[in-house]
């Protein structure tokens, strides 16, 4: 079992997996498949939009541990990437983690964040909200685009110059 500080890429899909097949989130009979890309942006191109990709960014509660040093610390921003489309009877979802740096060694490398299951599903349902929205037009009437999580949970101030995501412009520590 790992702690949740580790990445652990299974854990995304063997999710999106059970939610999928054994939950019937998307009560389509098309295959989805869900991979990882640790260089994508949210940027999508007029190439990529023609291709049919959409970009979701979600804001999730995650834990960190140095490589260095080995602290742990906790955050409620940890971004989370989706990049998703539909081709045929095809999906395809692209997940990007962003790291945070330790506060302690300032060492400029970023660490994965690790999460507990119920994070992990509650970003992938929102994923699903969205892919059942802009990929199969369902509409419903509790559309809110913001990412509140049922428990608050406290964090020490969001440092900008540690996150990967702040630093490139995509940080959720305004939502």
């Amino acid at each position: 079992m790992s702690r949740s500080t580790d990445w652990t890429p299974s854990l995304w899909t063997d999710t999106f997996d059970e939610l999928l097949y054994d939950d019937n989130e998307l009560d389509y009979d098309d295959q989805w498949t869900l991979n990882f890309n640790y260089s994508q942006t949210d940027k999508v191109t007029k190439e990529e939009r023609k291709r049919g990709w959409k970009v979701y960014s979600h804001c999730a509660y995650g834990h960190f541990q140095c490589g260095s040093c080995n602290k742990i610390w906790p955050s409620a921003r940890v971004v989370v990437l989706f990049r998703y489309r539909l081709r045929g009877d095809r999906g395809t979802v692209i997940v990007r983690p962003f790291g945070q740096a330790c506060r302690s060694c300032q060492d400029d490398e970023f660490e994965l964040p690790g999460f507990a299951k119920k994070e992990v599903e509650e970003a992938l349902l929102r994923l699903i909200h969205k892919i059942r929205k802009n990929c199969y037009g369902d509409v419903d009437d509790d559309d809110d685009d913001c990412s509140t999580s049922s428990t608050k949970v406290w964090t020490k101030p969001h440092e900008a110059s540690l996150c990967e995501a702040c630093i490139m412009g995509i940080c959720c520590k305004d939502d």
